[in-house]
């Protein structure tokens, strides 16, 4: 968010955010069957949109880091190396989920299993006393919790994910940051909240002019939809 005499507009950078939640059980099976099955067919179009991108991609004969911005390429490299603790160029299953997740895909279990069955490799202790001893009777673990991802699958397959994602959940991932409690909307107090946060020092009248601008319906706040329509614009 920049300062300006102007009216200010709102960041258009992606956000990293979680935004999965369980289901309330409480309200009652059904409801928790539906929920189930509408998280499994978002998985399922995630999972096409990914495909169709991959061949288009293979097609054109293009790495898809090369169609990231420097960003995007910073960001996944810096996921990467934050949670390759051993610094070995290689992450595990459980460093894998969280650097997912940090990117803003927050997989299921059998997911990451399977990344790591079709892009992993088998784990061997580097420079374990026994290992050169006992290779013939003790392989590397090919379990698929125990095989490890190189960094440049690693980059391949978040950078294929980043570019079939919808650029409308992006948006509203950064609008859950704004909105805060889960309202809705994104009230005055949000936006002072985030200004200051973000060390902006934006006065009043400009906090209160990016509402008036943007606020369609005149309720004095911005709803998804006109969130949705800023971003997109």
């Amino acid at each position: 968010m920049a300062s300006s005499s102007a009216h200010p507009t709102f960041p258009t950078r992606p956000f990293n955010s979680n935004l999965g939640k369980l289901p309330d059980r409480s309200i009652g099976g059904a409801f928790g069957a539906s929920t189930s099955q509408q998280q499994r067919e978002a998985q399922r179009q995630e999972r096409e949109r990914e495909r169709l991108e991959k061949e288009r991609l293979e097609r054109e004969g293009q790495n898809p880091m090369s169609q990231l911005t420097e960003e995007q390429r910073e960001e996944i490299n810096e996921a990467f190396g934050l949670f390759d603790l051993d610094k070995d160029q290689k992450i595990d299953y459980h460093e894998l989920k969280v650097a997912m997740k940090a990117l803003g895909f927050d997989l299921p279990k059998a997911e990451i299993v399977s990344l790591l069955q079709t892009h992993g490799v088998p784990s061997t202790p580097p420079n374990h006393p026994s290992a050169n001893n006992n290779i013939n009777n003790h392989p590397p673990s090919t379990h698929p919790t125990r095989l490890l991802l190189p960094l440049p699958q690693f980059q391949n397959i978040m950078a294929t994910r980043i570019l079939a994602r919808d650029p409308r959940d992006e948006i509203l991932r950064a609008f859950d940051l704004f909105d805060e409690g889960g309202k809705g909307k994104i009230s005055l107090a949000d936006l002072r909240r985030v200004a200051r946060e973000l060390g902006e020092g934006l006065e009043e009248e400009e906090l209160a002019a990016m509402i008036e601008e943007f606020d369609l319906d005149g309720d004095g706040a911005i709803d998804r939809e006109e969130f949705l329509g800023i971003c997109l614009q």
